[in-house]
């Protein structure tokens, strides 16, 4: 099988704007069968957006092909379980191995690159980064168009939920947890 022509790294600060316009692209095409117009505009820039402290922890990738972005994701060992960092003053506490589980964060992928391993891959080298860091159970707060990858990757389904949105409105997720070894 031939090697990817795009390459997996950790994110970096300088990233960011790229990153600001990967996540609205993905979310605007790959999350169109779930969510509506509304809850995918009223979720960009706050359950959809950028978080730096996870660029800052170093527990986040992007996959890049060439000079375009065309994925990222990643994992915390923070309390946070999902979005931005917009309005957050100070970092979120730590999560402790030996008690919580690590979260499993924010992936997107470019539309003209999905189904092609990218989100696998994040899930694969976050999975190994989670159990170096000393966790051995990881959740994550799956979209419903990411809820298939990671039941296939051994996710279980533990609540299925609504994220208060802007303008009333309600975007449906998936609480999922995995055991690692």
């Amino acid at each position: 099988m031939p090697a990817p022509v795009w390459i997996l790294r950790v994110a970096r600060e300088a990233d960011v704007p790229a990153l600001e316009g990967l996540i609205p692209l993905s979310v605007r095409t790959l999350q169109a069968c779930q969510y509506t117009l509304e809850q995918r505009e009223a979720a960009l820039g706050t359950v959809f957006a950028v978080d730096r402290q996870l660029i800052r922890d170093g527990t986040y990738f992007v996959v890049v092909a060439g000079a375009e972005f065309i994925g990222c994701g990643g994992w915390s060992r923070r309390q946070s379980q999902c979005g931005g960092d917009r309005g957050r003053s100070a970092p979120d506490a730590e999560l402790d191995p030996r008690n919580d589980a690590a979260r499993v964060r924010a992936f997107f992928v470019h539309p003209a690159w999905a189904r092609r391993g990218i989100g696998r891959t994040l899930l694969v080298e976050s999975e190994r980064a989670i159990v170096a860091a000393g966790f051995r159970k990881v959740e994550i707060v799956a979209t419903l168009t990411g809820e298939p990858l990671y039941a296939a990757s051994g996710y279980k389904v533990t609540e299925r939920y609504e994220i208060a949105l802007p303008g009333g409105l309600g975007l449906p997720v998936v609480r999922m947890v995995k055991e690692l070894s």
